[in-house]
């Protein structure tokens, strides 16, 4: 199975398949689905090493990311989009927000 990470974020290997999402619809959806022991392991696994996958990130310019590169930012934005899920609300979703949504109809790139 080919590697999705740089090298030097191994250790987050397990979380890619499940957290390297593309865009935020996807983030959001997976946030929803999961459970809260899944997303605190995650965000416990990355959020240590999360300054230093932001300088390696930032090595390179954006429009010329390595996939694997790519596919850590991905993993960093997976972390922001459970970050309040975990640190704040305890759940998935937000409080008190009965059925509403959020639709993200225009996103940055990548």
């Amino acid at each position: 199975m080919p590697t999705l990470l740089p090298g030097e974020f191994a250790d987050l290997e397990p979380y890619a398949t499940v957290w390297c999402l593309a865009t935020e619809a996807e983030r959001y959806g997976r946030r929803l689905a999961g459970s809260m022991p899944e997303m605190q392991e995650f965000y416990d696994a990355i959020t240590p090493r999360a300054k230093a996958a932001i300088a390696y990130c930032d090595r390179f310019p954006l429009d010329e990311m390595p996939e694997t590169a790519l596919n850590l930012l991905h993993l960093l934005y997976s972390m922001i989009s459970v970050s309040f899920a975990v640190e704040a609300w305890k759940q998935p979703r937000i409080p008190d927000s009965g059925a509403a949504a959020v639709d993200c109809v225009i996103e940055p790139v990548p």
